[in-house]
């Protein structure tokens, strides 16, 4: 029977030994980031998905690292008073569910702490007296994503199936429920579902790459019921897409727009380059603040149409706008925070380098009647400086970037030019903890106010308020 010996950092514990599958029992201490149980196995950090804070598990050790473990949640021996039973029976099975099980004022507190813990990890300037205010969270945490994302397979007994992969695996979870998606998607997806089954139309097969649909993508417009229905395709050639078109047409009325993305072989990524139209609309309106944005089927949105108003609201108060200033939006997408806040200002310019995103962002300024709002491909570490040496400096400033933070040299640009006022919205608490180190340098942090956008899972949303240092 091998053992791995696991050097403990306790100068009063001797190392431990492990072995691989190793039954273990653990107290359950903490939530880690992705809202795994953390406990200790002779003073090693243990992490243990599915177990909760207070909690007496077994686990079994399915990874050995140096410095922590790894283990698989077989038994709770003592139960989290905050245990909750998840509406979604495949909650521990695949991404989006981590914390299902948890009561969801606690999951507020929980995110409260992620990111308190990210500060405590990266110690920007006087992080221990920030303001980092309770969580604001939905009043019913359901029924809010809106856009599905699901592999298509078929089984070994034909059977087709749309759903998830399971956690570390290429194996399609099935879902013909989903707690946290909009219904009218999870309608249309489970109709797409038959459709494909009743023409027999065949799915991919990762084992030799082939087979025709990959992915299945419906979005749906929260306050205008239009919904989008993509085809990922290993092909161009979609088969018996006449016959499909007509079905959608007849069963799902509600469909304004179906499209194809072609991305063929095992490329990781769940887009390829090339999309096309089939029916319908080429992008479907939803309806923010009273303003109309068109989306076409990259457009990036935020999954919760419900909270999204509440977001653009947090982000205009800590700006504290006044019609003399001129605003930077960056990474804007298809301009959604930008225009939402073009009637409190001189100019909006905003910026992405999805240039589909760009095209979406001025044709939304045009359709809402908005002159005082221009979009530009480019980066804002490239535009920002650019505009600065043509003489137009701005005087605030909101970013919003992907989970992998801000780009250094964007960072670099924002400590040139130091506009006045200065938001960033974070979908990562982690990444913001580390760029906070370099922005506190000019600026104070006045508050940081965690949103819930994605419940039942471990992201928080976070709105930080600059001011710069006199």
């Amino acid at each position: 029977m091998s053992y791995k010996r696991v050097r403990n950092s306790s100068k009063r514990s001797s190392n431990v030994l492990v072995e691989l599958h190793q039954r273990v029992t653990v107290t359950i201490k903490r939530l880690g980031i992705n809202g795994e149980g953390i406990g200790y196995f002779h003073r090693k950090l243990i992490f243990i998905p599915g177990a909760l804070v207070g909690e007496l598990v077994q686990a079994d050790v399915t990874e050995i690292k140096p410095k922590y473990l790894r283990g698989t949640l077989i038994q709770i021996d003592k139960t989290s008073p905050f245990r909750v039973q998840p509406r979604d029976s495949y909650a521990g099975e695949v991404g989006g569910f981590e914390l299902e099980d948890l009561a969801y004022p606690k999951q507020l507190e929980f995110k409260h702490d992620l990111v308190k813990q990210s500060l405590r990890r990266y110690h920007p300037r006087a992080y221990d007296h920030y303001d980092v205010r309770d969580t604001i969270g939905m009043d019913d945490p359901y029924e809010y994503r809106n856009k599905a994302q699901f592999q298509v397979r078929t089984q070994a007994d034909g059977k087709v199936i749309a759903g998830l992969y399971k956690e570390g695996t290429h194996e399609v979870v099935d879902m013909e429920t989903c707690s946290v998606q909009y219904p009218l998607t999870m309608k249309v997806m489970r109709a797409l579902v038959e459709m494909i089954q009743e023409l027999n139309i065949p799915t991919f097969v990762e084992s030799n790459h082939s087979g025709i649909l990959k992915t299945l993508v419906v979005r749906a417009a929260l306050n205008t019921n239009d919904v989008q229905v993509v085809f990922i395709t290993n092909t161009p050639k979609l088969v018996k897409k006449h016959q499909l078109l007509e079905m959608i047409a007849d069963r799902l009325p509600e469909v304004t727009s179906v499209m194809q993305n072609i991305n063929p072989g095992d490329s990781p990524l769940i887009w390829g380059e090339k999309t096309v139209h089939l029916a319908g609309n080429d992008s479907i309106t939803e309806k923010i603040d009273g303003l109309s944005f068109e989306l076409s089927p990259r457009a990036f949105l935020q999954l919760n149409s419900i909270m999204t108003p509440k977001l653009y609201h947090l982000a205009g108060e800590a700006l504290n706008l006044d019609s003399d200033d001129r605003l930077i939006d960056a990474y804007s997408g298809v301009g959604t925070i930008g225009l939402t806040l073009a009637n409190q200002v001189a100019e909006v310019r905003g910026m992405d380098t999805v240039q589909e995103a760009i095209t979406d962002a001025n044709h939304n300024a045009k359709i809402n009647h908005i002159d005082n709002a221009q979009y530009y491909f480019g980066s804002a570490e490239d535009l920002m400086p650019q505009w600065m040496a043509e003489g137009w400096r701005p005087t605030a400033l909101v970013v919003d970037p992907p989970r992998v933070g801000l780009d250094q040299h964007l960072i670099d640009a924002i400590l040139t030019c130091k506009p006045a006022k200065f938001v960033y919205v974070s979908c990562n608490p982690s990444t913001l903890a580390q760029n906070l180190v370099q922005l506190t340098k000019p600026y104070n942090v006045d508050y940081l106010q965690p949103i819930d956008m994605m419940p039942q899972t471990p992201r928080v949303e976070v709105v930080v308020k600059f001011t710069l240092k006199s």
